[in-house]
């Protein structure tokens, strides 16, 4: 009888992965350096309810790319057996993937930086891999929300070929 070969951890384990890596790392180092400068002095000039939108929405994309990087990095290191899979497992609860949207209805929101409403989305849609990639590897039943600011269904969708395919989208 054969087995069938597990797509996800045949992509977690590939080149592929890298890039995911790579590409997920890369966005959490642009956001830092948009939040901690040009995004810094943007937002002084912002209407007051837009500055305070904005500051809720650089803290949870804060928080999202943190819990990403660290969910990346646990899979890395289980990758190049620097890990077992229990202690991926032990560490992994620890994290705690967001899968909450911004309120783009929010007064102000269409105030905020382009630059900065395009971190947001990018973090999104890698989020959306992630959760999807994480769902096929350990078996949980997470259902990615929308990957694109607006809940389109059809980005939703193409979301989930692009990580079942490893595509990269930007």
């Amino acid at each position: 009888m054969n087995n069938p070969i597990n797509l996800a951890e045949k992509f977690a384990s590939s080149e592929k992965f890298k890039v995911l890596f790579q590409d997920g790392m890369s966005l959490v180092e642009e956001s830092a350096s948009f939040l901690d400068g040009e995004g810094r002095e943007q937002a002084k000039g912002l209407p007051r309810a837009t500055a305070m939108l904005y500051g809720s929405e650089s803290m949870r994309l804060t928080t999202r790319l943190m819990q990403l990087a660290s969910w990346l990095l646990l899979q890395r290191a289980a990758n190049e057996g620097e890990m077992t899979r229990d202690q991926l497992l032990e560490e992994k609860k620890k994290i705690k993937l967001d899968e909450s949207n911004p309120q783009i209805d929010s007064p102000g929101w269409t105030e905020l930086p382009r630059e900065f409403v395009e971190l947001v989305a990018r973090s999104l849609t890698l989020r959306n891999r992630v959760m999807t990639l994480d769902a096929e590897l350990y078996g949980e039943t997470v259902t990615p929300t929308s990957g694109s600011i607006g809940g389109n269904p059809v980005g939703q969708q193409i979301d989930l070929l692009s990580t079942a395919l490893g595509a990269t989208k930007r």
